[in-house]
């Protein structure tokens, strides 16, 4: 950070009331957008490379993500913070490792 203040405008369109919408609310309100972007979507699209997937018909790319999302968060859960890391260690040992990874044995 260089310390340096600016000031920006952004116009949004709301449904809050003018007393719900103060200037701090709706900011939050994007802001939090953000954190589930950077903390999900980003992740299975730089690890599962999810936008680049040929998995496009039917129902293909719901059950994709529905089998992604619960690996993201059982490596999460277990202290990865680094998915792809977490993948690749899981992966050296395929028959034990995922199966401790949720508690089945």
């Amino acid at each position: 950070m260089t310390g340096t203040i600016s000031r920006r405008t952004v116009h949004a369109v709301t449904d809050l009331s003018s007393h719900q919408a103060s200037p701090q609310r709706p900011g939050k309100l994007a802001r939090s957008q953000w954190t589930i972007e950077n903390r999900l979507h980003f992740v299975r699209d730089t690890t599962f490379a999810e936008d680049a997937s040929k998995i496009r018909t039917g129902h293909g790319p719901e059950n994709m993500s529905t089998l992604r999302n619960p690996a993201i968060n059982a490596l999460r859960a277990a202290g990865h913070r680094d998915i792809a890391a977490g993948i690749r260690h899981v992966s050296y040992e395929p028959l034990t490792r995922p199966l401790d990874l949720l508690g089945i044995v």
